[in-house]
């Protein structure tokens, strides 16, 4: 089990309460094992973050980014918090709200492709 900061349970909870609307759409699409049968958790702690969406069975993370993550100091923020979960054996995926908004088949598969490479790692 990956370790978590307690400190961020309450502000998960409220996180999963209060999902975007690009949030709401890919987790209509994850949830209940709908892509090949991989469970995932909404608004999961993992050290010292809060992701978005993590599986971990194939310890994949997903995260949903608005606008601001376009502005330098965010920039580096989230290659920093993608560096510290890689180093926990963590693939991350990135997507900005508009493209999950506009384009949500093309996300939801290259989620799946990223699932099913992951699982033929696993069984190899």
């Amino acid at each position: 089990m990956l370790k978590y900061n307690k400190n961020n349970k309450q502000n998960a909870r409220s996180l999963r309460k209060n999902m975007t609307d690009a949030e709401r759409v890919v987790w209509s699409r994850i949830r209940r094992k709908q892509l090949l049968g991989v469970q995932f958790y909404r608004q999961k702690s993992i050290a010292d973050y809060i992701v978005d969406f993590y599986a971990f069975s194939v310890k994949l993370v997903i995260e949903i980014d608005g606008s601001q993550h376009y502005e330098e100091e965010h920039r580096l923020r989230d290659k920093q918090r993608d560096k510290s979960l890689n180093k926990l054996g963590l693939h991350v995926l990135r997507y900005d709200n508009r493209m999950v908004l506009t384009q949500t088949d093309d996300v939801i598969e290259s989620i799946v492709q990223e699932i099913s490479k992951i699982q033929n790692i696993i069984n190899i």
